[in-house]
């Protein structure tokens, strides 16, 4: 039975009547309807093609055919309750195992990156007996309650932070406090981490955990400094507490270096507990909490059965493994390191042009470019590239902002984005802004 088929505006209108307002879509004075989509391409209801420069759930591409084979099969054979004996569960736990280290060896699924992080905040605590949890400033880690009050990204909009949360710094060597020209940026905010601990420890409060994605995205596409997270673990070790790796945005190989975002930092440097979401079933409802043996068995310990109906069903987990089939069989990885390097370099080039572009930073195909009123003061510029994402709308690429401003461009395509689609985007961007800061340049000369 084929579904209705609405008109643009109708689709719309039945939209606001019905779906939450607080729920937004891309470009809401405008919204590009989408009905259908293949690898790096949406398609709206006009055949119109656009490049998605954004959509890092769908990790190896939109509506890849291995993954749409392979989850029509399951779903015809068998998808029940996960109480059930079944093998994709553990063969697709053992293809995980195998790209973590080798303490990280114990799985959990569920459905979604916020569950993810939720069972990993009760693991942690239940671990260590401890309640506190150290996070960085402007990060997001899910939309539950127990998630929003360890993202300040939200929780500043909301009643506040709560006593048990403590803020660091977000380690940003371009706006931070401690910038590029620092002899070890790394231990230098480290250190702010430390210093927090202390000051939870003078109040008679004792710390579970660190939280942090291992590459902040809404904090503005930040890459850590070298030593930073290794440092952290020790401090937070010696604290009592456990380090927890968000990877929900950027696992799965998208660094191209490595396969999780973590081991940027090196191969000494571990995580207590990893989460994975979005990529890990290009947009089918699956999430994952990795973690050692001593922390799962403490789970266990409590005497409470942890039960998840959906997560790690055998469609799910078929999906999952099609996944890694993909990127391991389409070298999405070297994808990443190859067109992720040329279109850093391609932006570079753009910064040289252009004053208005403040910093390009980035590793693989998660890049950030800033935009900044004047490279002196590094003030955001916000409306600069809300009207760039505006424009490149129009030149049928699909972009959008990050940041504690909206002031980052980001890159985060599916792994499949080419090196025509990176030149693409920057002639794109290259005449946008010229033609923005031609306009500014007469708005000087009339004022």
């Amino acid at each position: 039975m084929a579904l209705e088929v609405f008109h643009k505006d109708e689709t719309l209108q039945m939209r606001r009547k019905l779906i939450g307002q607080s729920c937004r879509l891309f470009f809401s004075r405008d919204p590009v309807k989408i009905v259908r989509a293949r690898g790096q391409y949406l398609y709206d209801e006009n055949g119109m093609q656009y490049l998605d420069c954004i959509s890092n759930v769908q990790h190896v591409g939109h509506c890849h055919p291995s993954l749409t084979q392979d989850a029509a099969a399951q779903m015809d054979l068998l998808n029940s309750n996960t109480r059930f004996l079944h093998d994709n569960i553990v063969l697709y736990a053992d293809r995980l195992a195998a790209t973590l280290p080798k303490k990280l060896c114990v799985f959990y699924f569920v459905n979604s990156g916020s569950e993810a992080n939720d069972l990993a905040l009760r693991l942690a605590r239940q671990y260590t007996r401890h309640q506190d949890v150290i996070v960085l400033d402007h990060a997001y880690h899910g939309h539950l309650t127990s998630l929003i009050d360890i993202s300040p990204y939200k929780f500043r909009k909301l009643e506040g932070q709560k006593e048990w949360v403590h803020v660091a710094p977000l380690p940003d060597t371009y706006h931070g406090i401690y910038r590029e020209d620092h002899p070890d940026p790394g231990q230098a905010y480290a250190d702010t981490v430390k210093s927090l601990i202390d000051e939870a420890h003078k109040k008679g409060r004792k710390i579970s955990s660190f939280f942090a994605e291992s590459l902040p995205s809404v904090g503005g596409q930040i890459i850590f400094p070298t030593g930073y997270c290794k440092r952290i673990a020790e401090y937070v070790r010696e604290a009592g507490g456990v380090y927890v790796a968000d990877e929900i945005q950027t696992g799965f190989g998208r660094v191209g270096s490595h396969f999780w975002a973590f081991q940027l930092q090196g191969e000494d440097f571990c995580p207590d507990i990893v989460t994975m979401g979005k990529p890990i079933g290009n947009g089918h409802p699956i999430a994952c909490v990795a973690t050692t043996e001593e922390i799962a068995a403490a789970f266990t310990a409590s005497g409470v059965e942890y039960f998840n109906t959906f997560g790690g069903n055998p469609v799910s987990c078929a999906i999952g493994l099609a996944v890694l089939d993909v990127i391991e069989k389409e070298d999405l990885r070297g994808n990443a390191v190859r067109v992720g390097g040329h279109l850093k370099q391609l932006l570079l080039q753009l910064q040289t042009k252009h004053p208005l572009i403040g910093d390009v930073r980035g590793v693989g195909l998660f890049i950030g470019m800033e935009l900044v009123k004047d490279r002196a003061s590094r003030k955001p510029a916000t409306e600069e590239a809300a009207h760039l994402v505006r424009r490149l709308k129009e030149e049928r690429i699909v972009m959008s902002t990050d940041g504690p401003w909206d002031s980052v461009i980001k890159f985060k395509p599916p792994m499949c984005f080419s090196i025509e689609d990176a030149e693409r985007v920057c002639t794109c961007i290259d005449q946008i802004l010229r033609e923005l800061e031609h306009t500014h340049q007469k708005e000087d000369c009339g004022s």
